[in-house]
């Protein structure tokens, strides 16, 4: 089973946990709320904010979906 992620933030650690996730064979798509530079290279950056709870949400039961 393959799955989408989403992963909430924008900095170092964030850019670490997308490139080794980004390795696995499980994952379908890679999403970075808001992401940088840096996340971009691996997955897909989205331009939430990670205090904009409710746009999270929605984007990520709509990914799921996907």
């Amino acid at each position: 089973m393959r799955m989408n992620i989403l992963i909430i933030g924008s900095g170092g650690r964030e850019h670490a946990l997308a490139w080794k996730i980004a390795q696995s064979s499980r994952v379908e798509k890679l999403f970075i709320a808001p992401g940088n530079a840096g996340t971009a290279q691996t997955g897909t950056n989205v331009n939430i904010s990670v205090s904009d709870f409710e746009k999270l949400g929605t984007f990520a039961a709509e990914s799921a979906l996907k």
